[in-house]
Parts: structure tokens; C-alpha cells; sequence
């Protein structure tokens, strides 16, 4: 058996094997070879062993990794996937003999390993799910119900509609379906693009996977098998967005040590014991600290302990820090970096014995005690609603789908690749687990797909807003909610984060005017081709301007300047262009109202977040809350005591008198997130774009116009001819700093321009031939 590795002229692998497991030890290893550094900083993401090699930044990360029990998750999930799945059980193993293959030679490339002193390790089997939890475990923005519970607290239940916009650590996309009614060829076409931190290396990797089962282009994911998110079957193509949905639930825990245990209070009114022990994270240049794992029936506490909110770290000099932080518009450790062998003490080897059902929130078949009598915790919260009053249970637990179920949909990736209609992806998307998105997908014989795929609980509507307490009963799980589905609308589907399909299944979506934007865009023409999707990618419209620009219109009695900042800005296109000098201006007196907003006195309680661990606290952060919620908080009817009118009076004359000269991409330039801090000292590029645009380049209002999001691919699938699809990635193929192909795919982006698809095998390079070994190397 042999496999062959193929490159076309922009890097781009393109494999074909005899066989689906021949071709997943392929990817395994070209991927270990352009991208060893960037696997090697997964794997220990999802471990919580990253700061041992890049320091204390990677700690508060690896303590939620660790506390969130990631790598035990992944684990059981793998371990469930072999009885439920062999053959995928089989193929994933096969990619991670590839990874392991690669990796040596892999790291030999990469200069990471030798600035930090790291070697390459040993990928387990069930280290791809490890690393797709560590990428999707805050996809979902739990921590957000943090936010909300203070923003009720302070302002009352109406605050949830005042800031409900996607906050700042919430990933996004665009993505439209033209049926075949509405293209020049008759056949579909899909395009888009996934909004995420930009990353160097990439968050997508482009790829070709051929084999006599199937043949695929498409966006894989590095770490994991296959194309889950954006594939061209040939006769079938996908794609899809974040749906926007709530599936993880937080639960403020009352705990107690009980000897050298602890318990926790249960819904009954009884404690219940909780599975406990420690571990230790090591910390490159500093003592090692010790923390403490609990997990009670509802999940893994993420946050507090027994004595409190800000325990958990039981040894050690220091408390966790956040990686790189809001500044650059993250979310700190959620891209903040994730040693090689197992975390020491993990614990993980007697988990079978813990006792609990993780399938049951509201119980637990531990020691059951009685309250004692002078016991008042079988009260509920702050006024009976479920809000924690200020102190109140000092510890927080995360229930997930997957270490409930042991599922992270893995049996969806295989039947995807062997798709070849519309029908097939739907049968396929039916084992999805997480993340919870929209997909659109089309076929060659005229069938669209417009639905939701992923699992989302039913339960208590305050599950959903905020933390809810344990020890009151009606917070549990009670089954999966159904799958939605959409039809597609006069030959067009819009799916850009916006409520759609999934609007029963979330609670805060992003605001309707890049779906509304790319809509209307297409209704300019009734019929459409591949090339005209460039021009719907890059568009700059920013609809979201219009409350500031109308308060502005308002104003009266202004002084020269303003009043001629003013009438510029009301004459301006709201196009956010690199090249707009009125672009700058107004994300100036944006920026400038926003921190004025922040600062009154009404908002004064938010400014000053519990003691969370600080990977959490972006989600918590006053600036860019208000930032992105600025449409809301200009037009709400209830003001708070604001004056706006005064609010924004302000920050246009102070924005008039020192406005400086210069246009949008001078400050709004790319922040791409690394693991180790750039050394060379470049400057990165200038974009167009905004937030709200369909080109969405996520600057933070009142904090920063860089941005550290936007569009990490763009793809048009062509269902007439998948030689006629195209795509692109921020940088390049290659993970490799300096090689010809890291970012020689940056200039297109940054204009617009797409990559030729190249299917043809005659005009690829072939780079390497080799002989499948016949004894699998499986640990």
C-alpha cells in the first residue's frame, strides 16, 4: 500500500492513499511536518501542561483546562467512540501513528522548539479530542453568564437585552447558499467565511484528502482527522457558522470538606461526596504550584473551591495569569498557550469509581447527610431568583454535553467524507456533538441543506441566562432539544450568527446586519457565479453606525471644529476602507463615547469583576462590553441615568480637537495571536473592515482598533465544477516562520483574492511516495 504527498504552487498538501486509514496516517504526518510547533502547543492546551514550556502566561489556561478535566474528557469520550465506532476508533488512531511519524522531523523545522527547549512529544489516541475540546471549550461563551448574572445584579433582568451582542470572546462566520436557481451554471454555490482569532500558524489548514472511498478539498482543523467544518465532496459540499446556541451550564456550588474530602450540597437538601484530588502544573522559570480538582454531580468545578471563590491553588508562589488579555481584542487564555507525558497526578486512572453519574445534575449516589440544624444552605439565591447575592457560593461548576454523554461526535467525520448528496450530510450531521453550528450544504442534483447540527440540553430557561445554584432543584438536564432545520428562500440562505434557525437554542446572537448586508447584496443580481463572490467578502458597509451617527445628527450649539468633524461624518459612506480618513474619525469618536459610557458612574459595580480566574475575566470586561453593545445602550429606552446627548457631545469635541491625521488601516491593523511574542520586529498589516461589516476585521471599541479576529479562511465551493471553487487563509500552508509558503497567501487575503482549487493531480508536484508499513504502531 502507498501514499503519495502532492503540493501545488501555494504549499498546499494534496494526499492520496489506497485506503481512508492509510490516508488519515498521511494527513497525520504531512500536518506533523508543516505544523509540528502548533500540534505540539494544542496537545498541551488540552492537557494543561503548556506553561511548562511557555511560562506563567499559559497558566491560568492550563489550570481551567485542568480543573475542566479536558484530557479525562477526551479520554472517556475516546474509550466510548471504540465501543460505539470501531472503524472511526481505527482511522483516528491511524492519524495520530501519522502525527507521531512526522513530528521529529517536524520539529526539526520549527525554530519554537529550540527557543523554548521543547521536544517533540507523544500524541496518545485520544489526543485529537483533546485538542478539539481545548479549541471549542469556550466557543460557546459560558462565561458570559457570568457577566449577565452582574449585570441583573446591579441594573435589573432588562440589562441582559441592554448588552446582548456577541461579546468579545465569541467566534463567528459568514456564510451564504445560492442555489442553483439563482447561479449563470444552474448548480449551487457556497461561500464564506469563519470568523476566529487570526493565528499564526492558522486555525484552518487546506487540504486534499484522496482515496478510492472519496475524494475532499476542504478546511481541516490541525490535530484532528479529516474536514468537519468546510468540505467539497465533488458532488456535495458544506459549510457552516456558530449557531449561536447555549449548551454548557454553570452552577454555584456549596462545598464543605468533610476529612480529607469534600461534598457538596445537593437540590435533596443532602451532601453528596465529590470526586476530589490534586495535581501540579509546572511553570517554565517559576516554583511549580499545586491545585485542587473537584467535581460534583452537576461537573467539574472551574472556579473556587470549599474556602471560596478565589481558592483552587493549594501550592505555590502564584495565582494564575492570563494570557495575553483583552488589549489585542482576546480573550486571554482561550487562545492563550496551552510538557511532555501525562500531567502529574492526574488522577485519571480509578475515574470509574468516582461516585456520581455525571448523567445526573440534580443527584449523586454519595454519603447523604441531613442538613445540620443550624445549616441555612438549603435557602435559595439573592431574592429567590437564582442571582448569587455578592460572596454567596464560592465555587463554580461547568456541566458540558461531552462529559456527560462521552461523545464529541467523532462518528460524524467519516460518513461526512464519504458523502455525495445533501442527504448524506444530513445523515451525517445527526451524530454531530459539539460545537453547536448552522450548515448549509448543496449537491450536484439541485438539494440544499439548511440546518442546525450539535447538542443542546433542555432545561431551565435560567440555565441559560446565568449561573444557577446546586442546591435548589430544577436546574437539571432533560434531554436534547430537536434539530431545526430552515428552508432556503428564494434560491438564498443567509447564515451569519444572526437569530435564524438556532434562535430557540441561545440567547445572545450577533446583531442582524451582516446577514441582513450579504441579503441584500445578493438580491442586486438574480443570478450569480463564483466570481462574484470575492465582492460580497470584502464589503465594508457598516450598517451598526447608524444610533451614533443619528445622535450626532442631533447636536446642537457645537463649536467649529465639531461641527465640522460632525457634518463629515453625517456625509460619510459607513464604509469602513483602509483608506477612509472619515472611517478613522468616526472609530475615533466611537472609541471615545464608549469610554466616556464606561466610565459613568451607573456602571461603576461592573468595572470591578469577582475574583474569577482571570482566563474568565475578559468575558467581564466593562470597555469592551459596552463597546460592542454600544447600538443597544444608544438606543435603549431605559437610559440608567445616562445623558447621552452629553455623552456623545463630549467625545466629538474631544475627538475634533485633538483629531489627528490619518486614515482607518493606521490603527486598524492585524494582532494575530502566537504562542511565543513575535521577535522580528515587522509590522503587521493595515485592514479594512469592522465588527459589524461583513469584511468583520473585530476591532474593541474604547480599547483597541487592532484586531485580533476576522476572517481565518474564505471559500467559494462551486458545485458546477469544484476546479471553479477557491479559497484562502490569512498567512500560508506552512507553519514554518521564514518559508516560502508562511505567508506568501497574506497579500490575497488582505485584498480580497482567492486561491485557485486544483484537483487535477497532473498539474500538483509530487513530494514524496511511501509504502504503507504493515504492523499498525498503535499505543
Amino acid at each position: 500500500m502507498t501514499t503519495e504527498t502532492y503540493r501545488d504552487t501555494w504549499g498546499i498538501p494534496h494526499l492520496r492513499a489506497s485506503g481512508a486509514r492509510e490516508l488519515a496516517r498521511a494527513q497525520g504526518r504531512v500536518t506533523a511536518l508543516d505544523r509540528a510547533w502548533q500540534l505540539e502547543v494544542e496537545r498541551h492546551r488540552s492537557q494543561g501542561t503548556s506553561a511548562s514550556f511557555l511560562g506563567a502566561d499559559a497558566l491560568s489556561w492550563d489550570v481551567l483546562a485542568r480543573r475542566a478535566r479536558l484530557d479525562d474528557t477526551a479520554r472517556r469520550c475516546f474509550a466510548a467512540l471504540e465501543r460505539r465506532d470501531a472503524e472511526t476508533a481505527e482511522w483516528v488512531r491511524a492519524y495520530v501513528d501519522g502525527v507521531n511519524e512526522g513530528l521529529p522531523e517536524g520539529a526539526r523545522r520549527a525554530p519554537e522548539f529550540t527557543r523554548t527547549g521543547l521536544g517533540p512529544g507523544r500524541w496518545r489516541p485520544w489526543t485529537p479530542l483533546g485538542v478539539w475540546l481545548a479549541t471549542h471549550l469556550l466557543f460557546a461563551g459560558f462565561p458570559a453568564k457570568l457577566w449577565r448574572e452582574q449585570a441583573i445584579r446591579h441594573l435589573g433582568p432588562d440589562a441582559v437585552g441592554l448588552f446582548a451582542t456577541d461579546g468579545p470572546g465569541t467566534a463567528g462566520s459568514n456564510g451564504w447558499l445560492v442555489s442553483g436557481a439563482r447561479t449563470e451554471s444552474g448548480h449551487a454555490l457556497i461561500a464564506g467565511d469563519p470568523h476566529r482569532f487570526i493565528e499564526d500558524p492558522g486555525v484552518y489548514q487546506q487540504i486534499h484528502l484522496s482515496c478510492p472511498e472519496f475524494d475532499v478539498i476542504g478546511l481541516a482543523v490541525p490535530g484532528v482527522p479529516g474536514i468537519a467544518h468546510f468540505g467539497h465532496t465533488g458532488t456535495v459540499a458544506w459549510a457552516i457558522t456558530n449557531a449561536m446556541a447555549d449548551y454548557q451550564d454553570l452552577y454555584r456550588e456549596r462545598l464543605r470538606r468533610a476529612g480529607a474530602g469534600v461534598e457538596a450540597l445537593g437540590p435533596d437538601g443532602r451532601w453528596h461526596r465529590a470526586a476530589r484530588h490534586t495535581e501540579t502544573v509546572e511553570i517554565a522559570g517559576e516554583p511549580p504550584i499545586e491545585i485542587e480538582l473537584i467535581e460534583t454531580p452537576r461537573g467539574p468545578v472551574i472556579a473556587g473551591g470549599p474556602e471560596g471563590l478565589a481558592s483552587g491553588v493549594v501550592g505555590g508562589s502564584r495565582g494564575p495569569a492570563v494570557a495575553g488579555g483583552p488589549e489585542a481584542g482576546g480573550v486571554g487564555g482561550e487562545r492563550g498557550p496551552a510538557i511532555d507525558g501525562e500531567p502529574e497526578g492526574s488522577g485519571v486512572g480509578d475515574t470509574s469509581a468516582w461516585p456520581y453519574d455525571p448523567q445526573a445534575a440534580d443527584g449523586g449516589d454519595g454519603p447523604r447527610r441531613p442538613l445540620a440544624a443550624d445549616d441555612e444552605s438549603g435557602t435559595g439565591g439573592a431574592g429567590g431568583n437564582g442571582i448569587a447575592a455578592d460572596g454567596e457560593a464560592g465555587a463554580l461548576a461547568l456541566r458540558y454535553p461531552p462529559r456527560v454523554t462521552e461523545d464529541l461526535g467523532f462518528s460524524a467525520l467519516l460518513p461526512l467524507l464519504r458523502a455525495r448528496t445533501v442527504q448524506d450530510v444530513d445523515r451525517a450531521l445527526d451524530a454531530w456533538a459539539e460545537p453547536v453550528n448552522v450548515v448549509q450544504a448543496a449537491d450536484t442534483q439541485g438539494g440544499t441543506l439548511h440546518r442546525v447540527a450539535g447538542r443542546v440540553p433542555v432545561r431551565a430557561r435560567a440555565n441559560r441566562l446565568h449561573p444557577v445554584p446546586a442546591w435548589q432543584p430544577g436546574h437539571d438536564w432533560h434531554g436534547w432539544h430537536p434539530t431545526p432545520y430552515a428552508p432556503v428562500t428564494d434560491g438564498i440562505a443567509v447564515m451569519a450568527n444572526q437569530r435564524g434557525p438556532a434562535a430557540p437554542l441561545g440567547v445572545e446572537f450577533a446583531p442582524p446586519h451582516r446577514a441582513d448586508r450579504i441579503r441584500a447584496l445578493l438580491d442586486t443580481r438574480r443570478t450569480w457565479t463564483a466570481d462574484g463572490m470575492p465582492a460580497i467578502h470584502t464589503d465594508t458597509h457598516l450598517a451598526s453606525a447608524a444610533p451614533l451617527l443619528d445622535h450626532l445628527a442631533a447636536l446642537d450649539g457645537l463649536g467649529p471644529q465639531a461641527a465640522r468633524l460632525r457634518s463629515r461624518l453625517l456625509a460619510w459612506n459607513r464604509r469602513m476602507d483602509a483608506d477612509s480618513a472619515d472611517a478613522a474619525d468616526y472609530a475615533a469618536v466611537r472609541s471615545a463615547v464608549v469610554r466616556r459610557l464606561a466610565a459613568h458612574p451607573v456602571f461603576a459595580p461592573l468595572a470591578e469583576p469577582p475574583a474569577y480566574p482571570e482566563v474568565l475575566l475578559p468575558w467581564l470586561a466593562l470597555v469592551p462590553r459596552v463597546g460592542h453593545a454600544l447600538e443597544h445602550l444608544l438606543r435603549a429606552e431605559e437610559s440608567y441615568g445616562v445623558d447621552r446627548p452629553a455623552v456623545v457631545r463630549a467625545a466629538l469635541e474631544e475627538v475634533a480637537a485633538g483629531r489627528p491625521a490619518g486614515t482607518w488601516s493606521d490603527t486598524h491593523r492585524l494582532a494575530p495571536w502566537r504562542a511565543l511574542p513575535d521577535t522580528s520586529g515587522a509590522p503587521e498589516p493595515g485592514l479594512a473592515g469592522d465588527h459589524d461589516c461583513v469584511l468583520c476585521t473585530s476591532a474593541v471599541p474604547g480599547l483597541t482598533d487592532r484586531a485580533a479576529r476576522g476572517p481565518a479562511a474564505r471559500y467559494v465551493w462551486d458545485l458546477a465544477d469544484r476546479a471553479d471553487s477557491r479559497w484562502v487563509v490569512p498567512l500560508g500552508a506552512d507553519g514554518v516562520p521564514g518559508t516560502a509558503h508562511h505567508r506568501d497567501q497574506l497579500p490575497l487575503w488582505l485584498t480580497g483574492q482567492l486561491v485557485p482549487v486544483v484537483t487535477d493531480w497532473t498539474l500538483l508536484t509530487l513530494q514524496e511516495r511511501t509504502l504503507e508499513p504493515t504492523e499498525e504502531s498503535h499505543d
